[in-house]
């Protein structure tokens, strides 16, 4: 489903969702689909199913998002790994 499908389907709630389409442009994540898998009354409840769920599968893209929200601008963020001098 497209934003503003769900946007429309689900007014005002905390979703949990995976990307099943999306690239990258200028370190913008452009997500052209999503699927919808749980909804949550609060933001926390969706964050600890977030986290189960990623640690569960961590190849996914899951988001956890609130249809308020107009548009998706989701900054493509690239981790360095900090390593400890021995």
């Amino acid at each position: 489903m497209r934003w503003e499908e769900i946007r429309r389907q689900y007014p005002h709630q905390w979703l949990l969702v995976e990307a099943t389409q999306a690239h990258t442009v200028d370190d913008q994540r452009i997500v052209e689909e999503l699927e919808v898998l749980e909804t949550y009354p609060d933001v926390m409840s969706g964050m600890r199913a977030y986290k189960e769920l990623q640690r569960q599968s961590p190849f996914r893209e899951l988001y956890v998002l609130h249809t308020d929200r107009e548009t998706l601008e989701i900054t493509e963020t690239r981790w360095v790994g900090i390593r400890r001098a021995s």
